[in-house]
């Protein structure tokens, strides 16, 4: 079994959610202008409104119809408020330190009228990349050595270089955390039964 067989159904419905929450409170429209950080076409593509895309990711992605920017989330090349809306999903977490994130946040703060930025949640019991309850609780330095047991490692069968790379790249924020990283937005929770799943840092015009 790969990893979107074992995720997909599971990953499907809160976005499917997430994505009906987003188009109410940004009120997207078709003239909407977005930038995606970290984002894929295919994301969009399942959106039932489709607003006026740009994707920026660190690679190219060769089958996307939609404009792209090679660059890093840490260094936007846009001037300030050129998009209606910054909308990030599940990219700020793999900036791997805290220096990374606070400018990443502080970018898509200057270049959005508005930001949606979602992440996993810290404090939620499974880990979302590795599939495996608790990992991301132990102290940073002992995860390295536990990655290779974990659903994520016995179902992809990494290299060690690819273990050292999600090691390095993986930091989940918390509520506070969230809450310096995007001081004027309104810090929403989506919820797995009574948990606290991911946060959502969102900022209205």
């Amino acid at each position: 079994m790969k990893m979107h067989e074992l995720y997909g159904p599971f990953s499907r419905y809160f976005r499917k959610l997430r994505n009906a929450r987003f188009i109410s409170a940004m009120s997207l429209t078709s003239e909407t202008s977005v930038l995606d950080v970290g984002g894929r076409s295919q994301f969009w593509n399942s959106m039932p409104v489709k607003p006026k895309v740009t994707l920026l990711n660190i690679c190219k992605d060769v089958n996307s119809e939609f404009p792209q920017i090679v660059a890093s989330a840490c260094d936007i090349p846009y001037p300030a408020q050129s998009f209606d809306i910054v909308f990030s999903n599940s990219t700020i977490e793999h900036l791997g330190t805290w220096e990374n994130q606070k400018q990443a946040a502080k970018e898509m703060l200057r270049v959005g009228r508005q930001v949606w930025v979602q992440t996993p949640y810290r404090w939620f019991p499974v880990e979302p990349h590795l599939l495996t309850p608790f990992i991301h609780w132990f102290p940073h330095k002992y995860q390295r050595s536990l990655l290779p047991y974990t659903f994520w490692a016995l179902i992809v069968k990494p290299s060690e270089e690819h273990c050292d790379s999600i090691w390095k790249e993986i930091r989940l924020p918390d509520v506070t955390e969230m809450k310096t990283l995007f001081p004027d937005c309104q810090i929403l929770y989506e919820k797995c039964g009574f948990l606290i799943k991911s946060l959502v840092a969102v900022k209205r015009a």
